[in-house]
């Protein structure tokens, strides 16, 4: 069952204000659609003959869900999925977010001609996704971080199968591939020919999720149900290293074989699909996502041309200056930030048409602004002092280092240059665009956008750290081994290179560091096989969704937090929401249920009277509760006459939360017990 509304922006602008191009109210939680500039790729000319075709996105992201019901995963640069009737489905159950893939063709100068559908040729898809999340290494900390941090050698889980035949047998979960053809073919969902499973200790079923199409002959790789256990019952003992578990995250390649009419035979240039946990604010977009560090990582390579000036406002800075404003709707240390920063209020209107001001006279200004960003090129030995109280709050790829300059959360230095160049005054202030507000399909960009405009949608959503492992993916993501241009001269940036092994047990010695991790025949870090990217991650996923939330240090001021905009902190809950939209409360009433946030987690180490309830039951609990978790959306504010200053007109609400009570099945008519 698919929420079959267009994926749209929930607000445009209502009009253009000034010279600055700002919209009259609903900053800056108005999405706005921009398109990468690079790589930069033309259309063809009418009549071009087809030369290539490829799979897009280059990589997708799938999310777990209990439900069967689900929604296509954004397919528009800036613009969040918008299911009808929200992320749930009625239920407490977490739909399902369904990655699709599309083929386009390309003359032989590489130049976009269209997208291919079943009424343009055959597409016969094969998908090969496994789970060898058991049969990896253990996770402590990101092992490319070199002196700064020093990465921790690692055991391998479930060690006491020592030979990889065992391995193999007993911890990988590999359901083979799957093919498919046609046009909504098992799009009911219950063709068992499409469905990935596989087995775990050799005695439990499990399944990763299934392929459909779509009516046009596009791929659907829908995911798995969220679902973690021990065939054994073994205990959990760690955030990220559990012996005895498995859960049903996957990844793996996408391949397509196209037949065009004229019988010609074209194998697609190849993509990959990971499927991974929820988005719980998925409005709200991390600081710097997925996209931006491979962006990076082929910026340094000089694989993408770098930054042209003038910059776009629209595209290149707005989009962070956002991602700041709404960090404060699931983090306290972002809603409090006036209190340990002096920064101005990225949610003000006037704030953010003065940050759109390129002109010279605007200049002190914006320095100032960007001096509150944390400088990735200060790795001094007082850096994590002097880079301490700067934007984002959040702990880094080196909080196992104290002292690391590393400790705290790290730009991608591309991210870094174009606040920079912003800083300087070298952009355009592009904001308002009444064209590009209208569009609200993918189908309605120019031809030559689309196909990497899908990838950008696909990552745009994903945490782009600190990988600790990280939230979907890790580390391993920003080296360049990784990627199939790294062999190759001619492949695409952002396409993940193939490996051919065996075997899709890897064993590189007793223990892994970055040394054996990135060297040598088959290297790790280099190219990939069914289950390679997601194996980093942890086992079970739930425990370390929970782990990293705040973390506390010697001053209570602000806190840290993680990864706030995929697993929010400090949230507004539906019950001050409720309350904060009376009108016959007064003004002092509403004002006090807006300014109260409470945990997210709250409930999930236990309820009741739980004296000794701890950060271990929280983990051990999450794998049973984490449907229960509330999203965090958009809401209205009140717009009644009386309605307080202080309250916006648009608000982020956590909704849809369910009961933390486990031992029985608890409605409100049984009233609060311990």
């Amino acid at each position: 069952m698919v929420d079959t509304k267009t994926i749209r922006r929930r607000d445009f602008l209502a009009g253009i204000a000034g010279v600055t191009g700002m919209a009259a109210f609903g900053l800056p939680f108005v999405p706005k659609l921009a398109v990468a500039a690079t790589p930069a790729i033309e259309a063809a000319s009418e009549g071009a003959a087809i030369a290539r075709v490829g799979i897009y996105p280059a990589l997708g992201i799938s999310r777990v869900g209990g439900s069967q019901k689900w929604f296509y995963a954004p397919e528009l640069p800036g613009v969040p999925a918008n299911p009808e009737g929200g992320f749930k489905d009625g239920s407490s159950l977490i739909k399902k977010q369904v990655q699709r893939f599309r083929v386009f063709a390309f003359d032989a100068e590489g130049r976009v001609i269209k997208e291919l559908t079943a009424a343009d040729a055959k597409i016969e898809w094969r998908v090969h996704v496994a789970n060898t999340k058991a049969a990896w290494y253990g996770f402590v900390n990101a092992h490319d971080n070199g002196a700064n941090a020093p990465g921790m050698p690692t055991r391998m889980r479930n060690q006491y199968f020592a030979s990889n035949e065992q391995r193999e047998k007993m911890l990988v979960i590999d359901p083979g591939a799957v093919t498919i053809s046609g046009t909504e073919v098992n799009w009911s969902g219950e063709d068992e020919a499409y469905a990935m499973k596989g087995r775990f200790w050799d005695s439990v079923d499990v399944g990763l999720g299934q392929v459909r199409t779509d009516a046009d002959g596009r791929l659907l790789v829908v995911p798995a149900d969220g679902i973690s256990r021990s065939p054994r019952g073994t205990a959990i003992t760690n955030f990220a290293d559990n012996d005895g578990w498995h859960d049903d995250w996957c990844d793996g390649p996408v391949d397509a074989k196209v037949t065009l009419p004229d019988g010609q035979v074209l194998d697609a240039d190849g993509a990959w699909i990971a499927c991974v946990g929820p988005d719980f604010a998925p409005e709200i977009p991390s600081i710097s996502t997925l996209y931006d560090v491979i962006e990076n990582m082929n910026w340094e390579q000089k694989w993408v041309e770098p930054p042209a000036t003038p910059l776009s406002f629209r595209q290149h800075i707005y989009p962070t200056f956002r991602r700041l404003a709404l960090m404060e709707w699931v983090s306290a240390a972002s809603n409090l930030r006036q209190g340990w920063l002096d920064v101005g209020d990225f949610s003000s209107e006037a704030y953010l048409a003065q940050l759109a001001d390129p002109s010279e006279a605007n200049k002190a200004f914006r320095q100032k602004v960007f001096s509150a960003f944390r400088d990735p090129y200060n790795m001094g030995p007082n850096a994590y002092k002097e880079e301490h109280f700067k934007i984002p709050l959040m702990p880094g790829d080196g909080v196992d280092h104290n002292g690391s300059p590393l400790q705290w959360f790290q730009f991608p230095k591309l991210q870094y240059e174009r606040l920079r160049l912003w800083a300087e005054g070298a952009f355009d202030n592009d904001f308002a665009d009444a064209a590009l507000d209208q569009v609200t399909d993918l189908d309605q960009l120019p031809v030559e956008q689309r196909p990497h405009a899908l990838t950008e949608a696909a990552l745009e959503p994903c945490s782009g750290g600190a990988f600790h492992p990280g939230v979907e993916l890790s580390y391993y993501l920003r080296l360049p081994a990784l990627y199939a241009r790294a062999a190759d001269p001619e492949a695409e940036a952002f396409r993940i290179a193939r490996g051919n092994r065996a075997s899709l047990v890897q064993n590189v010695g007793r223990i892994l560091d970055f040394t054996n991790a990135t060297t040598g025949e088959d290297a790790p870090i280099g190219p990939q096989m069914a289950g390679d990217l997601t194996r980093w991650m942890g086992l079970p996923w739930q425990p370390d969704a929970f782990s990293c939330q705040r973390v506390a240090m010697q001053t209570d001021f602000p806190v840290p937090v993680w990864w706030p905009a995929l697993l929010p902190v400090d949230v507004l809950p539906e019950e001050h929401y409720n309350q904060l939209m009376r009108t016959d409360l007064s003004a002092e009433q509403r004002v006090k249920f807006f300014e109260n946030r409470v945990w997210w987690a709250r409930g999930v180490p236990g309820i009741g009277y739980h004296a000794n309830a701890s950060y271990w039951d929280g983990i051990r609990n999450m794998i049973a509760v984490w449907q229960q978790m509330g999203f965090v959306v958009q809401r209205p504010g009140p717009t009644d006459p009386d309605r307080p200053e202080a309250i916006p007109q648009q608000l982020f609400v956590e909704v849809g939360r369910g009961s933390m009570e486990q031992r029985f099945d608890w409605v409100a008519d049984d009233g609060d017990m311990g």
